[in-house]
């Protein structure tokens, strides 16, 4: 008869607060080989061979732990305690994953950044902001000037994924994009997919950034916190009711009012303009097989000038997470989650005064299964259901303006996805992973929609009927299989080729002509008129580590075609319109590239070098003439260097460099008078002009109190935005411009002043100082 085999379990927790230690390196003693990683509550479990044998235990920071093992340790409860290491974590932290995994793991096109390194980058006004940091990756673009807007692999912004704890937020941003809505103190890690997107996540086309807080500390109460340029931000984290249950909160706030407060210009005096943010997450053990999370975070944005105009929006998220142990090799995550943002403008004025606003939410349940019957094989499948809903734009003008009033309907959807996946060691050498998400979307009412003559969906096209649906009643119906696939093959232990193909349906886009992303874009729900976007992406590369995985290099490239994008019309109106479907041009797009990292893992200097070169094509009858044409975030090419450095265990430094192509836009080929007025005359032909190429250089001095035995830790942070002062192009106005001479008119002696057309360009930030000091308790 075989003899069964036994497996050794036990936990890896940090020392310093007994928090759970996930990505730990486990294996026997001169066995690396059998090696296996905890999970995300630190356990793990890993084949026992002939006892008795030494087990080590390693993570990244923290001192590596050996014990010897017998057999009577087998099916006793054991925890491995490891202690933060001595050594500075600004020499290790830089990766994206542990040491050689890139090599070994499906892993392909993603990048699990700690918060660590985002600290460490120099960032505008101070505020170390974590989608700012993800745009120094390779495929990974930005906006513009300061914005935190991701453009990946030649998607729109609104074909990523930004979720907190497994609930999206609508609107990621503070300041119009200048600053993302999470404060770093409160998280735990961020994982970005560019490609081979496990089938548990679905519903956008391009990317995921998934984020998660952190947990409180179960042994005592500790903070932090910092004092910057323009905000202020507080953690605080530690037992709840017992070492069973904890808490941590986080707050930000700007005080960008309060100096307004203090101009002599009563024009200034009178303005605001702040944000705030608050998250928190509660962590309860119910028992040795249960854990309960509750998570939750609420931010907004005003701005005002002087009681006259007002701006302001608004995210709000909460989510609930049931996580069980069912056995050494199957557990189940239950999650729900509900995300809501609104927006409000507010004009005072008597004659043309009004208040708008609008709001949307999505409210979801997901159920996730995960079986591991051998160390060969992994599983997964289960469920997911989004309610969408997209609530009426109201425009509601002053009692006595002139402005008449605007409502639109509504628009409900409701997505159901069901998906499997699995990985498999086919040899020591081929490992494949297999997935498969079938979605099925359903346009609901209460809404209405619009029966357009001769099928024609345009401005000028007549509305023959109209057609009314109760709440729930099915208005469209779609459905789509998403299959995805991988590919490894292990050429060495420091070398290895993967290969991947993911399908992905996207039911809610943005319709704006804006690429950096505003408060009130207009987000268009899946229904008639509006078909769910697909995307089909293959993508293969090249990973290798070199001596010993200090360095890491890799090569990826990528092919994504676009069915069903859409575009607005020339001229378009979307923000009012309760007939949007006629604003839009539907069509297909395609984008490739290649991705080049170079990166330094270990020593006093760290960082990487990484080289995008991408392309991005859309193709829509009745723009640019039929003809092929590039979206705004068209960047063929962009470079990015980042370096930091510890002179010793006080003073480190951070550099980093960006260039990148300026993006696509239509400049005027001409003017042409209208009512006594020059008006800009552009081409029929899109985007075939740019801005001049972006380029900038930022750098940081970190000075930290390196005695590790006091209970008040501080660090004073200098940062220079744009080192060398670099006037990159905001944005371009076409307008008539005075000339810098005049004359006098001979017959009334009056002065006479010319003007002429001409183009102003405005920039936003030169060389921009600025000084935080952060402190711990």
């Amino acid at each position: 008869m075989a003899q069964e085999t036994s497996f050794y379990s036990a936990e890896v927790l940090d020392a310093s607060n007994s928090l759970p230690l996930a990505g730990a390196s486990v294996y026997w003693e001169n066995d690396q080989g059998s090696g296996v990683i905890s999970g995300e509550d630190g356990s793990f479990q890993i084949k026992s061979k002939s006892l008795p044998m030494r087990l080590i235990v390693s993570f990244v920071g923290f001192e590596t732990s050996s014990r010897l093992i017998t057999a009577k340790d087998l099916g006793k409860p054991q925890r491995f305690f490891l202690k933060p290491s001595d050594v500075s974590l600004d020499e290790i932290i830089v990766q994206e994953r542990k040491a050689g995994e890139q090599v070994k793991s499906m892993e392909m096109g993603k990048a699990s950044v700690p918060m660590e390194t985002i600290k460490n980058i120099p960032a505008l006004f101070g505020e170390v902001d974590l989608l700012r940091s993800l745009q120094l990756l390779p495929g990974v673009q930005t906006a513009g000037e300061g914005t935190t807007g991701l453009f990946v692999r030649g998607g729109s912004a609104d074909q990523n994924l930004v979720q907190l704890d497994g609930a999206p937020i609508y609107n990621p941003s503070h300041f119009f994009g200048f600053f993302s809505v999470f404060n770093p103190d409160g998280l735990d890690r961020v994982e970005l997919y560019k490609g081979n997107m496990p089938a548990s996540f679905g519903g956008r086309l391009s990317a995921l950034v998934d984020v998660s807080l952190r947990e409180g500390n179960n042994s005592q109460i500790h903070g932090e916190g910092g004092i910057g340029s323009i905000s202020s931000r507080l953690t605080l984290e530690g037992p709840l009711f017992s070492d069973k249950s904890t808490f941590i909160i986080s707050g930000r706030r700007t005080y960008a009012d309060v100096f307004l407060k203090l101009s002599n210009d009563e024009d200034i005096k009178n303005n605001k303009l702040n944000f705030h943010d608050l998250s928190g997450k509660l962590a309860f053990v119910l028992g040795e097989k249960d854990k309960l999370t509750i998570s939750s975070y609420e931010g907004s944005d005003y701005l005002g000038l002087d009681d006259e105009f007002g701006l302001g929006w608004r995210n709000w998220i909460s989510s609930a997470q049931w996580s069980r142990t069912s056995s050494e090799r199957l557990f189940f995550d239950l999650q729900a989650y509900h995300s809501r943002y609104n927006y409000r403008v507010e004009f005072d004025d008597p004659d043309t005064g009004f208040e708008w606003r609008n709001k949307l939410s999505e409210t979801g349940l997901k159920a996730v299964w995960t079986y591991l019957p051998s160390d060969k094989f992994q599983s997964y499948w289960g469920f997911q259901n989004q309610l969408y809903h997209f609530a009426p734009i109201e425009l509601n003008p002053a009692s006595d303006s002139s402005i008449e009033p605007i409502t639109t309907n509504p628009k409900n959807g409701l997505l159901n996805s069901a998906f499997i996946g699995a990985t498999y060691e086919i040899t020591p050498k081929l490992s494949t992973e297999a997935g498969l998400r079938w979605g099925f979307f359903n346009q609901i009412g209460k809404g209405v929609e619009y029966i357009y003559e001769g099928n024609e969906v345009n401005p000028d096209a007549r509305i023959t009927d109209t057609l009314n649906y109760e709440a729930g009643e099915n208005i469209k119906f779609y459905q789509g299989l998403e299959p995805r696939i991988a590919f490894r093959y292990l050429i060495n232990d420091n070398l290895s080729l993967k290969a991947a193909y993911n399908r992905n349906f996207q039911y809610v886009q943005i319709a704006s002509n804006s690429s950096a992303g505003l408060p009130v874009d207009r987000w268009i729900l899946g229904g008639t008129y509006v078909p769910p976007v697909r995307s089909d992406q293959v993508s293969l590369g090249i990973f290798q580590n070199i001596n010993d995985s200090r360095w890491e290099v890799s090569v990826e490239g990528y092919y994504k075609d676009l069915r069903n994008v859409i575009d607005l019309r020339n001229g378009a109106q979307v923000l009012f319109t309760d007939n949007v479907e006629t604003e839009l041009l539907t069509g297909n797009g395609w984008s490739y590239g290649a991705e080049f990292l170079l990166r330094k893992n270990m020593g006093k200097t760290t960082g990487w070098l990484a080289y995008t070169y991408s392309r991005t094509w859309r193709k829509i009858s009745g723009i640019s003439l039929g003809q092929k044409y590039n979206p705004r975030f068209d960047r063929p090419h962009d470079v990015t260097l980042v370096l930091n450095h510890e002179f010793s265990p006080s003073w480190s430094a951070g550099l980093t460099f960006i260039y990148t192509t300026g993006q696509a836009v239509s400049f005027p080929i001409g003017v042409y008078d209208l009512d006594y007025q020059s008006v800009p005359l552009y081409s029929d032909f899109r985007n075939r002009d740019r801005f001049p190429d972006y380029h900038r250089m930022d750098a940081s001095v970190t000075w930290k109190n390196a005695d590790k035995g006091r209970k008040w830790k501080g660090s004073w942070n200098f940062s220079i935005y744009n080192l060398y002062g670099r006037k990159n192009p905001f944005a371009y106005e076409f307008r008539e411009i005075y000339n810098d001479d005049f004359r006098y008119d001979s017959d009334d002696d009056g002065p006479v002043v010319s003007t002429r057309q001409g183009i102003v360009m405005t920039y936003l930030f030169t060389f921009l100082p600025s000084i935080t000091y952060n402190f711990q308790f």
